[in-house]
């Protein structure tokens, strides 16, 4: 099995249009499972295509992405699909939340995808949301809840299915400070705890502070920032993520 949850081998990503947008240019990553890498960069540098391009919700224009020994860049959409299904977990920017499902549903639908019973997926889904302080807004819809508890039900919704690998764009954003210290403890005791790996966009010092390797990113090109202990290196253009 391989060392590594991720790999991008010289991955290029170009919208097309007038002007053709570059977004990503000849990125090589290395991420070693069970760690937690946050991702640093200006507006427009890149880094949510590059967590969509992990993810396999956009397909890179040049270059090839393994999700630990598999290639991903060339699988048909529905494979792709399962391979979310059992292994990914997103928390986005924009919550993307579904309107007409209440928070407890929300949370237990990707248990259910998987083939969990209803019943214990909404167990589930009911003791994560109550972890995160939401107990009281089980019955309620995306349009009765602030922005920070859409953050949090979206947050619950990836950390519930305890994936192998979770991508997530500014997760405390809209939080305040004790709910965002809850939800930067829950995701790094997801790797310490069970294994999973971690890739964080976030302007967060708590997450960055306490991440594996910080990992820079300016006009679609990698650098290393810096990290805790040993992790993180530069090998040539390639950046290594890996546990100090």
């Amino acid at each position: 099995m391989s060392a590594f949850a991720l790999r991008f081998e010289r991955v290029g990503k170009v919208y097309p249009g007038a002007g053709s947008c570059r977004a990503l240019n000849d990125v090589s990553l290395d991420v070693a499972c069970g760690t937690f890498n946050v991702i640093q960069g200006p507006s427009g540098s890149g880094k949510t295509t590059l967590l969509a391009i992990a993810g396999g919700l956009e397909r890179p224009s040049s270059g090839r992405v393994w999700l630990s020994d598999r290639e991903i860049t060339s699988l048909p959409a529905w494979r792709l699909l399962e391979l979310r299904r059992a292994e990914l977990a997103f928390v986005f920017q924009d919550f993307k939340l579904i309107d007409i499902l209440t928070a407890e549903e929300n949370v237990a639908l990707p248990l259910e995808l998987r083939g969990v019973g209803a019943a214990s997926a909404r167990e589930k889904s009911r003791a994560m949301l109550e972890r995160l302080g939401l107990g009281d807004r089980l019955s309620r819809r995306p349009r009765e809840l602030s922005g920070g508890e859409k953050q949090r039900v979206a947050i619950a919704r990836a950390l519930v299915t305890e994936p192998r690998l979770i991508l997530a764009d500014e997760p405390t954003a809209n939080l305040d400070w004790a709910t965002g210290s809850e939800v930067v403890e829950l995701l790094r005791g997801a790797t310490r705890e069970r294994g999973a790996t971690a890739i964080v966009v976030s302007h967060d010092s708590r997450l960055a502070d306490g991440a594996d390797c910080q990992i820079g990113i300016l006009d679609g090109a990698l650098h290393r920032n810096g990290s805790n202990g040993q992790s993180g290196r530069n090998r040539g253009n390639r950046v290594t993520a890996s546990e100090g």
